[in-house]
């Protein structure tokens, strides 16, 4: 069965905190939710300020494959009427074959919010949803607060509903706006609503502060919904919106439900990474289905596990959806997961040999004095090549120093100055930078780049430092990750000591080798 996304990503979701949307970014994620295949993309809200009216104007000529573009408004405020109400007259200028119009279904806001009579409110809905189907418009009716709504008086909630379809709306959407309800919840009143309306369109709308969204979703569509409202990464205020990123793959995964074209399966891990990086947003690790991590192994019962029988430790095939499994690199890693990781870099390597033993030995006494490698592979490598007794170090370290600079100027607080000798060459080289790290991965590369030009290729993208045992104050030990990267392919290191910058400079030495090995 076929049933009707519906992303406001960009409406809904761009309520949530810290996620905002240029007029370019918001072109960007239109496109990528029209190539997965998504039936409705909820644009905004043309009547919020001129600026919105202003991207609906510059959106309305692009060509989209499968997306309806849809406008958001609300009903006629109360007291005037349709023609002349601003909000209703702004959505139809945004030009927009979909509008989606919210209107109160809880009797309590009727009366206590909008101070509107029972009547007065009903009669706004219609006549709304009415004005707006006469110029043209599919309607979709968001009933605001609806589970809520119907729990307090059930009879008020389906006469609204009852408005809406009588004016000949193309959608009644139930909206759990405080996003409260349980699954059984939201099967109940759903079927309560298909029943009475079986042959119009049912949305369902759910908010996530009770962490059930996806969950209160899916039971609505086994009442009978046929259209699922979400944003795709779980985007919106206080807890966000149904992930559609998770609930498009439980349905058409384990229900068998269409929700995108069977094909564009495949690319949902790629639209929920370019609608992340558009939203400069991280997505969770642990998120499930497009999380870096929801495949990822790192006991070694589970990595031999998998490794044997896919469906041991993974619901899924990752490559279904365009993710991949990870098998992680830690003290508690076992051969099998050691081995699957490093036959790609050493494909010679026996895994039942004394080289193998010694790894695996070796990885677990790193981790006592504070390495991790499961998010440093590039580390773990060049120890492996040194263990091996293949390293080849790209250079030797005669001395750095570290000079910071209070007050900054430009921006600059620390100098560094590296002095290095490659094949007998000394070589001395200085940089100002944002910070010492910063300062001191400039110096580096500038000293190397005579020998070694393809390094001006490189840039730190990333650092993060861990402390590891503060009980110890300042002779605590502390864990640095750096990530670099190229123009295509990025990798991670790391380096452990009780001194930060040295620690630093262990994982920049790492990052440099690394590269310069994969030449």
């Amino acid at each position: 069965m076929k049933l009707q996304i519906f992303d406001s990503t960009l409406r809904d979701g761009a309520q949530g905190a810290n996620v905002s949307f240029s007029v370019d970014d918001k072109i960007k994620v239109i496109e990528t939710l029209d190539r997965l295949g998504i039936d409705f993309i909820e644009a905004g809200n043309p009547f919020s300020n001129p600026a919105e009216m202003q991207f609906f104007q510059k959106i309305a000529g692009m060509k989209l494959e499968h997306s309806k573009i849809v406008a958001f408004g609300s009903t006629r405020r109360k007291g005037i009427a349709p023609e002349e109400d601003s909000n209703l007259r702004s959505l139809l200028a945004a030009g927009t074959e979909y509008v989606a119009i919210f209107g109160k279904s809880h009797i309590m806001h009727v009366t206590d919010v909008i101070k509107a009579t029972p009547e007065e409110n009903l009669a706004m809905i219609y006549e709304s949803v009415k004005f707006l189907g006469e110029h043209g418009k599919k309607v979709i009716f968001d009933a605001e607060h609806f589970f809520d709504g119907y729990k307090t008086d059930a009879d008020y909630a389906m006469q609204a509903l009852e408005k809406a379809h009588e004016a000949g709306a193309y959608c009644l959407c139930l909206c759990d706006t405080n996003g409260g309800i349980f699954p059984d919840e939201a099967y109940a009143i759903t079927k309560a609503v298909t029943d009475r309306f079986p042959d119009t369109i049912v949305a369902i709308h759910c908010h996530n502060d009770g962490g059930l969204a996806v969950a209160d979703s899916i039971e609505a569509v086994k009442a009978g919904a046929r259209q699922i409202q979400g944003t795709f990464l779980g985007f919106g205020e206080r807890c966000g919106n149904t992930n559609l990123s998770t609930v498009i793959c439980n349905l058409q995964l384990k229900r068998g439900y269409e929700c995108i074209p069977p094909e564009k399966l495949k690319d949902i891990y790629e639209s929920a990474m370019a609608i992340a990086d558009t939203a400069n947003a991280a997505i969770p690790e642990n998120q499930p289905y497009v999380g870096m991590s929801a495949f990822a192994h790192k006991a070694g019962m589970h990595a031999d596990g998998v490794l044997k029988y896919s469906s041991s430790f993974e619901h899924i095939d990752p490559s279904v959806i365009g993710n991949k499994r990870k098998l992680l690199l830690s003290e508690i890693s076992g051969k099998s997961a050691i081995y699957d990781k490093l036959k790609g870099y050493f494909p010679d390597l026996d895994k039942n040999g004394k080289e193998m033993a010694a790894i695996v030995a070796e990885l677990k006494e790193r981790a006592l004095a504070g390495y991790q490698y499961e998010a440093a592979e590039a580390s773990f490598v060049l120890l492996v090549e040194k263990l091996l007794g293949r390293y080849r170090s790209s250079f030797d370290l005669i001395n750095y120093k570290i000079i910071n600079e209070l007050p900054a100027i430009e921006g600059k607080v620390a100098s560094a100055i590296v002095k290095i000798r490659v094949n007998g060459v000394t070589k001395i080289s200085a940089s100002d930078g944002e910070g010492p790290v910063h300062a001191m991965d400039l110096a580096l590369r500038a000293a190397l780049s005579d020998f070694y030009p393809e390094i001006a290729k490189m840039s730190l993208t990333d650092f993060k430092v861990r402390v590891l045992d503060s009980d110890k104050a300042t002779a605590a030990k502390v864990r640095v990750l750096i990530t670099s990267a190229d123009s295509s392919d990025s990798w991670t290191t790391v380096g452990v000591s009780e001194d930060m910058i040295e620690a630093s400079w262990f994982a920049l030495v790492d990052s440099i080798d690394y590269a310069l090995m994969r030449r």
